[in-house]
């Protein structure tokens, strides 16, 4: 067991499951990852693992079939799974911010209908805010709902989604002015749709296409994917919650437990390349001693295990204030933004420590060289959580003069 982002307080249950998933990651990821990451290959038979261990089911509550975990349990998984490969954590977030969003908000007949078949991972989640032209500037959304008797047209271009191409239902916000006067906030006039659909590329329904995979940088094997709606004809009883205007509110209800989840994300890569980093200084030499023993590399893997550990604090802190009912977004937000930046610090100084080898394919940290960028614009860029964090100070410290 290593030394560094331990989390007390644990139950025996806790520490059965994550012992579990890191027992699974060490055997069924780490060993294939980085070659299914050069194929940018999606990873069916890791997923196909996941599922067996109920990790799609994890938060969501016994009645539904799920385990009823707590989001730190869920947070801690996460960061041991990123910690093999990112990506796969990237295919159970999307799901599990829709399942979040459906026990938290969803009606009855939603929950009913949704959660046992999602606990089970038959139906995978993904849901979308992001358009082309608007990245965190959400109240800019342009695709719209219009009623239509018993149901509801939606037409609009949506861009980043994760898990795009292989989920079957996908939260989408969208602007719904019905019942909105002109003038009303932007915030105030969205809905979430809960949209079914077949698994795949190229037109999923009558009327919405997901048009392909997104080549990218990092972040390789999960699909992210455009969502395009034209004439999507959705009926209104999958209005999420029932009642339109109350999109905005719920999507990011989901984000902020998202930005946990990218906090825990940002944990397990830092992790890894520490790993990594602490493993090679002791096998390198150089000047007749394994670079380990210079005190420049020392130095580096001082400050590397002091990011790992005060991030994976922040985070548990995150994970633990929302699961007590408390409002996080301030804490999620530090958590998110400091895990992000300091995992990219790590991973690069890991690959400093590696020379020449950090440059090639062969060496794992290549990989993690280019997944750790994704963490400062996902979820919110760092400049949307240091924007949320100040406001939220300014709530706290009211000056009363």
């Amino acid at each position: 067991m290593a030394r560094l982002a331990q989390t007390a307080g644990l139950t025996d249950i806790q520490q059965e499951i994550l012992s579990t998933v890191r027992d699974f990651v060490d055997k069924e990821i780490l060993p294939v990852a980085t070659e299914l990451e050069h194929r940018d290959e999606y990873p069916q038979q890791i997923v196909d693992g996941l599922k067996e261990l109920g990790l799609f089911g994890l938060m969501i509550p016994e009645e539904y079939g799920g385990l009823g975990e707590s989001l730190l349990t869920y947070a801690l998984c996460v960061e041991e799974i990123a910690r093999g490969w990112m990506s796969v954590s990237g295919i159970i977030n999307t799901h599990f911010i829709v399942a979040y969003m459906l026990k938290q908000h969803g009606t009855q007949e939603q929950k009913d209908h949704f959660l046992p078949r999602m606990a089970a991972g038959d139906i995978r989640g993904a849901f979308s805010m992001s358009e082309p032209g608007l990245g965190s500037d959400v109240s800019a959304i342009t695709s719209k709902a219009v009623k239509d008797g018993d149901e509801y047209v939606l037409n609009g271009q949506k861009m980043w989604l994760t898990n795009g191409g292989t989920s079957s239902l996908v939260a989408v916000l969208v602007r719904s002015d019905e019942g909105h006067p002109e003038g009303t906030a932007p915030h105030k006039s969205m809905t979430t749709f809960l949209v079914e659909k077949e698994p795949g590329f190229g037109e999923v329904r009558p009327g919405l296409t997901i048009p392909g995979k997104i080549d990218k940088m990092g972040y390789k094997g999960v699909d992210t994917t455009e969502l395009i709606m034209d004439g999507l004809r959705i009926p209104a009883d999958r209005v999420l919650g029932g009642a339109t205007g109350r999109g905005f509110y719920q999507m990011m209800d989901g984000v902020e437990v998202g930005r946990v989840n990218v906090a825990a994300r940002g944990c397990g890569v830092a992790q890894r390349a520490f790993e990594l980093g602490v493993q090679y200084a002791q096998q390198r030499h150089t000047f007749g001693k394994p670079i380990a023993q210079h005190q420049a590399i020392q130095f580096k893997l001082a400050e590397m295990a002091t990011k790992v550990e005060a991030a994976h604090a922040m985070m548990v802190n995150a994970a633990r204030k929302k699961d007590s009912g408390e409002r996080n977004d301030l804490e999620a937000g530090m958590a998110k933004y400091l895990a992000s930046e300091y995992c990219k610090e790590v991973v690069e100084d890991a690959f400093r420590i590696h020379g020449g080898y950090g440059f090639s394919k062969e060496y794992e940290i290549e990989r993690l060289y280019r997944e750790a960028p994704m963490l400062l614009i996902g979820e919110g860029t760092a400049e949307i959580q240091k924007m949320i964090i100040g406001r939220r100070l300014l709530e706290e410290y009211r000056f009363q003069g």
